[in-house]
């Protein structure tokens, strides 16, 4: 009787390595899949960034990582650099309009080397479908409003939704959604005033 517990043991014992090491050997050669479909999803959206030929270096590998509250909130965001040749081109921000109606909004910023918006993406938010999620590209072009927009100074009024002055559009029924993103909008094209700001931050880490 104890042999035969011994021997069944043991035989549980060797099975539960193997699965161990099958389930590790599955998630090192996963996690290899989901690095490397996660790169080249984001080298697709920062591609959409910025004019293909305003810059050309690789922007995943000219990234900053910068904490300061022109971001939105007290985390560090990625910050990508495009240059053309030595001269900086362009930067892609990475950050957070912490005042949407139900909670944060991630956003994604292209804005050329004279501080002009080039493209604005939403990454990330939770706001009312119908209303605020207006926000969404596959929901309608409302994005496209901020391109080619500039920043006149750090009092330029215009940055605003036209209920508070501003150019511009709200969506009816939901002036928050819309008043957060310009707002912080607004700061990510100050933060490009202040280059050395990006240049001093550290490198971002590889994945």
């Amino acid at each position: 009787m104890l042999k035969s517990m011994q021997k069944n043991g043991l035989r549980l014992s060797m099975f539960a390595l193997a699965c161990t090491g099958l389930i590790v050997a599955t998630d090192y050669s996963t996690h290899e899949v989901i690095v490397a479909q996660q790169q080249s999803m984001q080298q697709q959206i920062l591609g959409k960034m910025l004019p293909a030929d305003s810059y050309d270096n690789a922007l995943a590998n000219d990234c900053r990582l910068l904490t300061t509250p022109y971001l939105g909130n007290a985390k560090p965001h990625p910050v990508y650099i495009a240059r053309k040749g030595n001269t900086v081109s362009g930067y892609i921000v990475e950050s957070v309009a912490p005042d949407g109606y139900s909670g944060s909004i991630r956003l994604l910023t292209g804005v050329n080397v004279s501080g002009e918006v080039q493209r604005v993406e939403v990454l990330e938010h939770h706001e009312t479908p119908g209303l605020g999620d207006k926000i969404d590209r596959n929901k309608g072009n409302w994005l496209d409003s901020f391109t080619h927009k500039k920043l006149q100074n750090e009092t330029d009024s215009s940055w605003a939704v036209k209920k508070d002055g501003g150019q511009f559009d709200s969506f009816t029924g939901a002036t928050i959604t819309p008043r957060a993103i310009v707002k912080q909008l607004k700061n990510v094209l100050l933060l490009v005033q202040h280059p050395e700001l990006i240049e001093q931050a550290p490198a971002c880490k590889a994945e």
